[in-house]
Protein backbone atom coordinates (compact mmCIF):
# COMPACT_ATOMS: atom_id res chain seq x y z
CA UNK A 1 0.00 0.00 0.00
CA UNK A 2 1.54 3.28 -1.13
CA UNK A 3 0.94 5.75 1.70
CA UNK A 4 3.47 8.47 0.89
CA UNK A 5 1.76 9.65 -2.31
CA UNK A 6 4.65 10.49 -4.67
CA UNK A 7 3.80 13.02 -7.35
CA UNK A 8 5.48 15.24 -9.88
CA UNK A 9 6.78 18.63 -8.76
CA UNK A 10 4.10 21.20 -9.54
CA UNK A 11 4.79 24.24 -11.67
CA UNK A 12 4.01 26.96 -9.16
CA UNK A 13 4.05 30.68 -9.66
CA UNK A 14 4.60 33.15 -6.87
CA UNK A 15 5.87 33.65 -3.32
CA UNK A 16 4.33 33.73 0.13
CA UNK A 17 4.03 37.51 0.36
CA UNK A 18 1.36 37.81 -2.34
CA UNK A 19 -2.37 38.10 -1.50
CA UNK A 20 -5.03 35.42 -1.71
CA UNK A 21 -5.61 34.02 -5.18
CA UNK A 22 -4.81 30.92 -7.18
CA UNK A 23 -1.13 31.78 -6.72
CA UNK A 24 1.19 29.59 -4.72
CA UNK A 25 3.18 29.85 -1.53
CA UNK A 26 6.78 28.66 -2.01
CA UNK A 27 9.43 27.92 0.63
CA UNK A 28 13.07 26.92 0.08
CA UNK A 29 14.70 25.38 3.17
CA UNK A 30 18.38 25.51 4.10
CA UNK A 31 21.16 28.04 4.59
CA UNK A 32 22.07 28.88 1.00
CA UNK A 33 20.40 31.54 -1.17
CA UNK A 34 16.88 30.89 -2.44
CA UNK A 35 16.12 30.76 -6.16
CA UNK A 36 14.14 33.67 -7.56
CA UNK A 37 10.49 33.66 -6.48
CA UNK A 38 11.02 31.48 -3.41
CA UNK A 39 10.97 32.44 0.28
CA UNK A 40 14.07 31.31 2.14
CA UNK A 41 13.63 29.43 5.43
CA UNK A 42 16.78 29.02 7.52
CA UNK A 43 16.78 26.90 10.70
CA UNK A 44 16.93 29.96 12.97
CA UNK A 45 13.58 31.35 11.75
CA UNK A 46 10.99 30.70 14.43
CA UNK A 47 7.34 31.46 13.76
CA UNK A 48 6.06 34.97 14.42
CA UNK A 49 2.77 36.52 13.40
CA UNK A 50 4.62 39.32 11.63
CA UNK A 51 6.73 36.93 9.57
CA UNK A 52 3.84 34.55 8.94
CA UNK A 53 6.01 31.42 8.76
CA UNK A 54 8.70 29.59 10.71
CA UNK A 55 9.57 26.67 12.93
CA UNK A 56 7.60 26.27 16.15
CA UNK A 57 8.10 24.92 19.63
CA UNK A 58 4.92 23.12 20.57
CA UNK A 59 3.38 23.27 24.08
CA UNK A 60 5.27 20.99 26.42
CA UNK A 61 8.71 22.36 25.68
CA UNK A 62 9.61 20.22 22.67
CA UNK A 63 12.31 22.12 20.78
CA UNK A 64 12.18 20.84 17.21
CA UNK A 65 15.11 22.80 15.77
CA UNK A 66 16.40 21.28 12.52
CA UNK A 67 19.87 21.81 11.09
CA UNK A 68 20.79 22.86 7.57
CA UNK A 69 22.56 20.81 4.93
CA UNK A 70 23.91 21.73 1.50
CA UNK A 71 25.14 25.08 0.20
CA UNK A 72 22.18 26.25 -1.86
CA UNK A 73 22.18 27.08 -5.52
CA UNK A 74 20.02 27.36 -8.58
CA UNK A 75 17.77 24.48 -7.49
CA UNK A 76 15.60 24.25 -4.38
CA UNK A 77 16.98 20.73 -3.87
CA UNK A 78 20.54 22.04 -3.43
CA UNK A 79 20.06 22.48 0.30
CA UNK A 80 17.54 21.78 3.03
CA UNK A 81 16.97 21.01 6.70
CA UNK A 82 17.12 17.74 8.63
CA UNK A 83 16.67 16.50 12.17
CA UNK A 84 16.92 13.42 14.34
CA UNK A 85 13.66 14.26 16.11
CA UNK A 86 10.28 15.65 15.02
CA UNK A 87 10.09 19.34 14.11
CA UNK A 88 7.20 21.67 13.29
CA UNK A 89 6.82 24.25 10.53
CA UNK A 90 3.89 26.68 10.38
CA UNK A 91 2.83 29.14 7.69
CA UNK A 92 -0.13 31.42 7.13
CA UNK A 93 -2.54 30.90 4.25
CA UNK A 94 -4.59 33.77 2.85
CA UNK A 95 -7.94 31.97 2.78
CA UNK A 96 -9.67 28.98 4.37
CA UNK A 97 -10.42 25.90 2.32
CA UNK A 98 -8.41 23.13 0.70
CA UNK A 99 -4.70 23.54 0.08
CA UNK A 100 -2.50 21.22 -1.93
CA UNK A 101 0.82 20.99 -0.10
CA UNK A 102 3.80 19.61 -2.02
CA UNK A 103 6.99 18.76 -0.14
CA UNK A 104 10.34 17.65 -1.54
CA UNK A 105 11.85 15.26 0.98
CA UNK A 106 15.39 14.00 1.49
CA UNK A 107 18.32 15.62 -0.27
CA UNK A 108 20.74 15.14 2.64
CA UNK A 109 24.00 14.05 0.93
CA UNK A 110 25.31 12.43 4.10
CA UNK A 111 22.41 10.21 5.13
CA UNK A 112 19.22 8.51 4.04
CA UNK A 113 15.99 10.14 5.17
CA UNK A 114 12.77 8.71 6.56
CA UNK A 115 9.89 11.15 6.97
CA UNK A 116 6.32 10.95 8.22
CA UNK A 117 4.15 14.08 7.95
CA UNK A 118 1.20 15.09 10.14
CA UNK A 119 -0.87 18.19 9.36
CA UNK A 120 -2.64 20.47 11.81
CA UNK A 121 -3.63 18.33 14.81
CA UNK A 122 -1.94 15.00 14.08
CA UNK A 123 -3.73 14.31 10.77
CA UNK A 124 -1.61 11.63 9.10
CA UNK A 125 -0.71 12.69 5.55
CA UNK A 126 2.53 10.89 4.63
CA UNK A 127 3.87 7.71 6.20
CA UNK A 128 7.49 6.47 6.06
CA UNK A 129 8.61 8.25 2.90
CA UNK A 130 12.21 7.06 2.43
CA UNK A 131 15.07 8.40 0.34
CA UNK A 132 18.68 7.31 -0.10
CA UNK A 133 21.52 9.70 0.74
CA UNK A 134 21.44 12.59 -1.71
CA UNK A 135 18.15 11.44 -3.23
CA UNK A 136 14.94 13.50 -3.18
CA UNK A 137 11.30 12.49 -3.36
CA UNK A 138 8.27 14.71 -3.84
CA UNK A 139 5.00 14.04 -2.02
CA UNK A 140 1.69 15.89 -2.24
CA UNK A 141 -1.35 15.94 0.04
CA UNK A 142 -4.42 18.06 0.77
CA UNK A 143 -4.82 20.05 3.98
CA UNK A 144 -8.24 21.47 4.80
CA UNK A 145 -8.25 24.71 6.79
CA UNK A 146 -11.12 26.61 8.38
CA UNK A 147 -12.00 29.56 10.58
CA UNK A 148 -15.04 30.00 12.85
CA UNK A 149 -16.53 32.70 10.59
CA UNK A 150 -19.76 31.96 8.71
CA UNK A 151 -20.84 34.09 5.73
CA UNK A 152 -24.08 35.18 7.44
CA UNK A 153 -22.02 37.05 10.04
CA UNK A 154 -22.29 34.46 12.80
CA UNK A 155 -19.46 32.30 14.09
CA UNK A 156 -19.01 28.75 15.31
CA UNK A 157 -19.32 28.68 19.09
CA UNK A 158 -16.00 27.10 20.01
CA UNK A 159 -15.30 25.41 23.33
CA UNK A 160 -12.48 26.64 25.59
CA UNK A 161 -10.28 23.69 24.62
CA UNK A 162 -10.67 24.65 20.96
CA UNK A 163 -9.42 28.17 21.59
CA UNK A 164 -6.37 26.78 23.41
CA UNK A 165 -4.75 23.44 22.58
CA UNK A 166 -6.96 22.81 19.55
CA UNK A 167 -6.81 26.36 18.19
CA UNK A 168 -4.67 25.39 15.20
CA UNK A 169 -7.70 23.59 13.76
CA UNK A 170 -9.57 26.91 13.51
CA UNK A 171 -6.97 29.47 12.39
CA UNK A 172 -5.49 30.95 9.20
CA UNK A 173 -2.37 28.77 9.26
CA UNK A 174 -1.17 25.32 8.29
CA UNK A 175 1.09 23.54 10.76
CA UNK A 176 3.08 20.51 9.61
CA UNK A 177 4.87 18.01 11.82
CA UNK A 178 7.88 16.32 10.20
CA UNK A 179 8.46 13.10 12.09
CA UNK A 180 10.19 9.71 11.87
CA UNK A 181 13.79 8.47 12.19
CA UNK A 182 15.46 11.13 10.05
CA UNK A 183 13.06 13.73 8.59
CA UNK A 184 14.62 15.92 5.92
CA UNK A 185 13.05 18.45 3.54
CA UNK A 186 14.34 20.79 0.84
CA UNK A 187 11.24 22.69 -0.30
CA UNK A 188 7.52 23.17 0.27
CA UNK A 189 4.78 24.72 -1.84
CA UNK A 190 1.09 25.27 -1.17
CA UNK A 191 -1.64 26.25 -3.62
CA UNK A 192 -5.42 26.43 -3.51
CA UNK A 193 -7.28 23.24 -4.41
CA UNK A 194 -10.81 24.55 -4.77
CA UNK A 195 -12.12 22.12 -7.39
CA UNK A 196 -11.58 18.83 -5.61
CA UNK A 197 -14.23 16.95 -3.62
CA UNK A 198 -14.28 17.29 0.16
CA UNK A 199 -15.32 14.60 2.64
CA UNK A 200 -16.57 16.23 5.86
CA UNK A 201 -16.35 14.23 9.07
CA UNK A 202 -18.94 15.16 11.69
CA UNK A 203 -19.19 13.53 15.07
CA UNK A 204 -17.79 13.34 18.58
CA UNK A 205 -14.52 12.70 20.44
CA UNK A 206 -14.09 9.27 18.88
CA UNK A 207 -13.48 10.85 15.46
CA UNK A 208 -12.22 14.36 16.31
CA UNK A 209 -8.64 15.61 15.96
CA UNK A 210 -7.48 14.67 19.46
CA UNK A 211 -4.83 17.24 20.50
CA UNK A 212 -2.33 15.03 22.32
CA UNK A 213 -0.96 11.52 22.66
CA UNK A 214 -1.95 8.90 23.50
CA UNK A 215 -5.65 9.53 22.79
CA UNK A 216 -6.22 9.33 19.04
CA UNK A 217 -9.25 9.07 16.78
CA UNK A 218 -9.91 7.26 13.53
CA UNK A 219 -10.57 10.63 11.87
CA UNK A 220 -6.92 11.60 12.34
CA UNK A 221 -5.71 8.57 10.40
CA UNK A 222 -8.35 8.51 7.65
CA UNK A 223 -6.50 10.95 5.29
CA UNK A 224 -3.62 8.51 4.76
CA UNK A 225 -5.99 6.06 3.06
CA UNK A 226 -7.09 8.59 0.42
CA UNK A 227 -5.41 9.88 -2.72
CA UNK A 228 -4.30 13.50 -2.98
CA UNK A 229 -7.32 14.28 -5.16
CA UNK A 230 -9.73 14.64 -2.23
CA UNK A 231 -9.79 16.61 1.02
CA UNK A 232 -10.73 15.13 4.39
CA UNK A 233 -12.19 17.91 6.58
CA UNK A 234 -12.52 16.71 10.17
CA UNK A 235 -15.16 18.84 11.94
CA UNK A 236 -15.76 16.33 14.74
CA UNK A 237 -15.46 17.65 18.29
CA UNK A 238 -15.50 16.15 21.76
CA UNK A 239 -18.83 16.00 23.55
CA UNK A 240 -20.98 16.51 20.46
CA UNK A 241 -24.44 15.16 19.72
CA UNK A 242 -26.47 15.94 16.58
CA UNK A 243 -28.39 18.68 18.39
CA UNK A 244 -25.32 20.35 19.91
CA UNK A 245 -23.45 20.17 16.60
CA UNK A 246 -26.22 22.24 15.06
CA UNK A 247 -26.72 24.53 18.07
CA UNK A 248 -23.03 25.47 18.22
CA UNK A 249 -23.25 26.41 14.51
CA UNK A 250 -20.82 23.70 13.45
CA UNK A 251 -23.42 22.36 11.04
CA UNK A 252 -24.35 25.80 9.60
CA UNK A 253 -20.61 26.34 9.02
CA UNK A 254 -20.41 23.19 6.91
CA UNK A 255 -23.63 23.98 5.06
CA UNK A 256 -22.17 27.37 4.16
CA UNK A 257 -19.18 25.82 2.36
CA UNK A 258 -20.27 22.37 1.19
CA UNK A 259 -20.63 22.03 -2.58
CA UNK A 260 -22.27 19.59 -4.98
CA UNK A 261 -20.40 16.31 -5.11
CA UNK A 262 -19.01 16.58 -1.58
CA UNK A 263 -19.67 13.92 1.05
CA UNK A 264 -20.43 13.90 4.77
CA UNK A 265 -19.55 11.00 7.06
CA UNK A 266 -21.67 11.30 10.22
CA UNK A 267 -20.90 9.28 13.35
CA UNK A 268 -22.71 10.35 16.51
CA UNK A 269 -24.37 8.39 19.30
CA UNK A 270 -22.06 8.37 22.31
CA UNK A 271 -23.41 11.71 23.56
CA UNK A 272 -26.86 11.57 21.93
CA UNK A 273 -27.64 8.67 24.26
CA UNK A 274 -27.42 11.00 27.24
CA UNK A 275 -30.34 13.04 25.88
CA UNK A 276 -32.81 10.27 26.70
CA UNK A 277 -33.01 11.72 30.19
CA UNK A 278 -34.45 14.98 28.82
CA UNK A 279 -37.95 13.65 28.22
CA UNK A 280 -40.25 11.51 26.07
CA UNK A 281 -39.34 13.22 22.78
CA UNK A 282 -35.70 12.15 23.13
CA UNK A 283 -34.40 8.73 22.18
CA UNK A 284 -32.89 6.68 19.38
CA UNK A 285 -36.03 6.48 17.25
CA UNK A 286 -37.20 9.95 18.26
CA UNK A 287 -34.99 13.04 18.18
CA UNK A 288 -31.89 11.05 17.13
CA UNK A 289 -33.62 9.55 14.09
CA UNK A 290 -35.22 12.92 13.28
CA UNK A 291 -31.84 14.63 13.35
CA UNK A 292 -30.41 12.04 10.94
CA UNK A 293 -33.30 12.64 8.56
CA UNK A 294 -32.87 16.42 8.76
CA UNK A 295 -29.09 16.30 8.29
CA UNK A 296 -29.53 13.99 5.31
CA UNK A 297 -32.12 16.25 3.68
CA UNK A 298 -29.93 19.32 4.18
CA UNK A 299 -26.90 17.59 2.66
CA UNK A 300 -28.87 16.40 -0.33
CA UNK A 301 -30.36 19.87 -0.84
CA UNK A 302 -26.78 21.07 -1.43
CA UNK A 303 -26.20 18.40 -4.07
CA UNK A 304 -23.91 16.51 -1.67
CA UNK A 305 -24.14 13.04 -0.13
CA UNK A 306 -24.06 11.47 3.32
CA UNK A 307 -22.84 8.23 4.89
CA UNK A 308 -24.32 7.36 8.28
CA UNK A 309 -22.07 5.49 10.73
CA UNK A 310 -23.07 3.57 13.84
CA UNK A 311 -20.96 4.31 16.96
CA UNK A 312 -18.11 1.94 17.80
CA UNK A 313 -18.49 -0.25 20.85
CA UNK A 314 -17.10 0.79 24.21
CA UNK A 315 -14.87 -1.58 26.15
CA UNK A 316 -17.50 -3.22 28.30
CA UNK A 317 -17.90 -6.98 28.48
CA UNK A 318 -20.46 -9.31 30.00
CA UNK A 319 -20.04 -13.09 30.14
CA UNK A 320 -16.93 -12.84 28.00
CA UNK A 321 -18.59 -10.93 25.14
CA UNK A 322 -18.77 -7.24 24.25
CA UNK A 323 -21.77 -5.60 25.87
CA UNK A 324 -23.79 -3.16 23.78
CA UNK A 325 -23.87 0.07 25.80
CA UNK A 326 -25.57 1.97 22.97
CA UNK A 327 -29.01 0.42 23.49
CA UNK A 328 -31.06 0.89 20.29
CA UNK A 329 -29.04 3.78 18.84
CA UNK A 330 -27.15 1.62 16.31
CA UNK A 331 -30.49 0.13 15.23
CA UNK A 332 -31.83 3.64 14.64
CA UNK A 333 -28.92 4.41 12.31
CA UNK A 334 -29.51 1.19 10.39
CA UNK A 335 -33.23 1.88 10.11
CA UNK A 336 -32.87 5.50 8.97
CA UNK A 337 -30.20 4.57 6.40
CA UNK A 338 -32.54 1.92 4.97
CA UNK A 339 -35.53 4.26 5.07
CA UNK A 340 -33.69 7.06 3.24
CA UNK A 341 -31.70 4.72 0.99
CA UNK A 342 -28.37 6.23 2.01
CA UNK A 343 -25.12 4.32 2.62
CA UNK A 344 -24.25 3.17 6.12
CA UNK A 345 -21.09 1.89 7.78
CA UNK A 346 -21.80 -0.44 10.70
CA UNK A 347 -18.87 0.47 12.95
CA UNK A 348 -20.75 -0.97 15.91
CA UNK A 349 -20.72 -4.43 14.33
CA UNK A 350 -17.15 -4.12 13.05
CA UNK A 351 -15.73 -3.03 16.41
CA UNK A 352 -17.84 -5.67 18.17
CA UNK A 353 -16.29 -8.35 15.97
CA UNK A 354 -12.76 -7.06 16.44
CA UNK A 355 -12.99 -6.79 20.23
CA UNK A 356 -14.64 -10.19 20.64
CA UNK A 357 -11.90 -11.83 18.58
CA UNK A 358 -9.23 -10.17 20.72
CA UNK A 359 -10.99 -10.91 24.00
CA UNK A 360 -11.78 -8.82 27.05
CA UNK A 361 -8.26 -8.41 28.42
CA UNK A 362 -6.29 -8.24 25.16
CA UNK A 363 -8.66 -5.72 23.55
CA UNK A 364 -7.60 -3.07 26.09
CA UNK A 365 -4.61 -2.60 23.80
CA UNK A 366 -6.96 -0.63 21.50
CA UNK A 367 -7.88 1.95 24.13
CA UNK A 368 -6.22 5.07 25.46
CA UNK A 369 -3.98 4.36 28.45
CA UNK A 370 -5.40 0.85 28.58
CA UNK A 371 -8.29 1.97 30.78
CA UNK A 372 -10.39 4.55 28.92
CA UNK A 373 -13.36 2.48 27.79
CA UNK A 374 -14.46 4.92 25.07
CA UNK A 375 -11.41 6.57 23.48
CA UNK A 376 -8.61 4.90 21.60
CA UNK A 377 -4.85 4.97 21.41
CA UNK A 378 -3.05 5.26 18.04
CA UNK A 379 -3.14 1.53 17.35
CA UNK A 380 -6.87 1.36 18.11
CA UNK A 381 -7.57 4.44 15.99
CA UNK A 382 -5.56 2.91 13.14
CA UNK A 383 -7.68 -0.25 13.22
CA UNK A 384 -10.93 1.76 13.31
CA UNK A 385 -9.78 3.95 10.42
CA UNK A 386 -9.24 0.77 8.45
CA UNK A 387 -12.80 -0.26 9.36
CA UNK A 388 -14.12 3.03 7.97
CA UNK A 389 -12.09 2.71 4.77
CA UNK A 390 -13.31 -0.86 4.31
CA UNK A 391 -16.86 0.27 5.02
CA UNK A 392 -16.56 2.84 2.23
CA UNK A 393 -15.35 0.12 -0.15
CA UNK A 394 -18.12 -2.26 0.87
CA UNK A 395 -20.77 0.44 0.42
CA UNK A 396 -19.62 0.88 -3.20
CA UNK A 397 -20.03 4.65 -3.01
CA UNK A 398 -18.11 7.31 -4.93
CA UNK A 399 -15.50 7.94 -2.20
CA UNK A 400 -14.30 4.36 -2.75
CA UNK A 401 -12.72 5.63 -5.99
CA UNK A 402 -10.70 8.14 -3.98
CA UNK A 403 -9.08 5.56 -1.71
CA UNK A 404 -5.44 4.69 -2.47
CA UNK A 405 -5.31 2.10 -5.23
CA UNK A 406 -3.55 -0.70 -3.37
CA UNK A 407 -5.45 -0.49 -0.08
CA UNK A 408 -5.67 -4.05 1.28
CA UNK A 409 -8.97 -5.54 2.33
CA UNK A 410 -9.46 -5.25 6.09
CA UNK A 411 -11.29 -7.93 8.02
CA UNK A 412 -12.26 -6.90 11.60
CA UNK A 413 -12.25 -10.59 12.52
CA UNK A 414 -8.51 -10.58 11.76
CA UNK A 415 -7.17 -7.32 13.22
CA UNK A 416 -3.58 -6.33 12.56
CA UNK A 417 -1.14 -7.53 15.22
CA UNK A 418 -0.13 -4.73 17.54
CA UNK A 419 3.49 -5.36 16.57
CA UNK A 420 2.71 -4.42 12.96
CA UNK A 421 1.68 -0.88 13.89
CA UNK A 422 4.53 1.47 12.88
CA UNK A 423 3.20 5.04 12.79
CA UNK A 424 5.72 7.13 14.78
CA UNK A 425 4.49 8.83 17.91
CA UNK A 426 3.81 12.53 17.76
CA UNK A 427 5.57 14.59 20.45
CA UNK A 428 2.20 16.21 21.12
CA UNK A 429 1.01 14.77 24.39
CA UNK A 430 -2.07 15.46 26.47
CA UNK A 431 -4.44 14.12 29.07
CA UNK A 432 -7.12 11.64 28.19
CA UNK A 433 -10.64 13.03 27.81
CA UNK A 434 -13.54 12.10 30.04
CA UNK A 435 -14.93 8.61 30.22
CA UNK A 436 -12.22 6.94 32.31
CA UNK A 437 -13.27 3.64 33.80
CA UNK A 438 -10.56 2.42 36.15
CA UNK A 439 -9.70 -1.08 37.18
CA UNK A 440 -8.31 -2.38 33.90
CA UNK A 441 -4.66 -3.35 33.57
CA UNK A 442 -2.57 -1.02 31.46
CA UNK A 443 -1.85 -2.39 28.01
CA UNK A 444 1.80 -2.66 26.96
CA UNK A 445 1.27 0.13 24.43
CA UNK A 446 0.37 2.55 27.17
CA UNK A 447 3.77 2.63 28.87
CA UNK A 448 4.79 6.26 28.23
CA UNK A 449 8.43 5.18 28.02
CA UNK A 450 7.67 2.98 25.02
CA UNK A 451 6.58 4.28 21.61
CA UNK A 452 3.49 2.98 19.86
CA UNK A 453 5.43 2.90 16.61
CA UNK A 454 8.10 0.24 16.21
Amino acid sequence: MNLHRPTLVLALLTCVALPASAQAIKFDFGSGPAPAGWTKVTPDLTYTEERGFGFEVIPGGVAPVPTAFGAGGASVTSDGVKASAPFFFTFKVPAEGNWRVTVTLGGDPSAASLTTINAEIRRLMVLHAATKAGETKTVSFIVNTRTPKIPDGTVVRLKPRETQGEAIAWDDKIQLEFNDAHPAITSLTAERADNIPTVYLIGDSTMTDQPGMPTTSWGQFLPIFFKNTVAIANHGESGEAYSAFRGERRWPKILSIIKPGDWVIAQFGHNDEKERERGPTFGAFKNYATEMRNYTAEVQAKGAHIILVTPMQRHEFADGKVKNTHDDYPDAVRAVAKELNVPMIDLTAMSDTMMNVMGEKASWVLFSRGQDATHHNPYGAWELAKCIAQGIKDAKVEPAKWLVDDLPTFNPAKPDPFESYTVPDSPRRGGAPGGQRGGAPAAPADDPSKPYGK
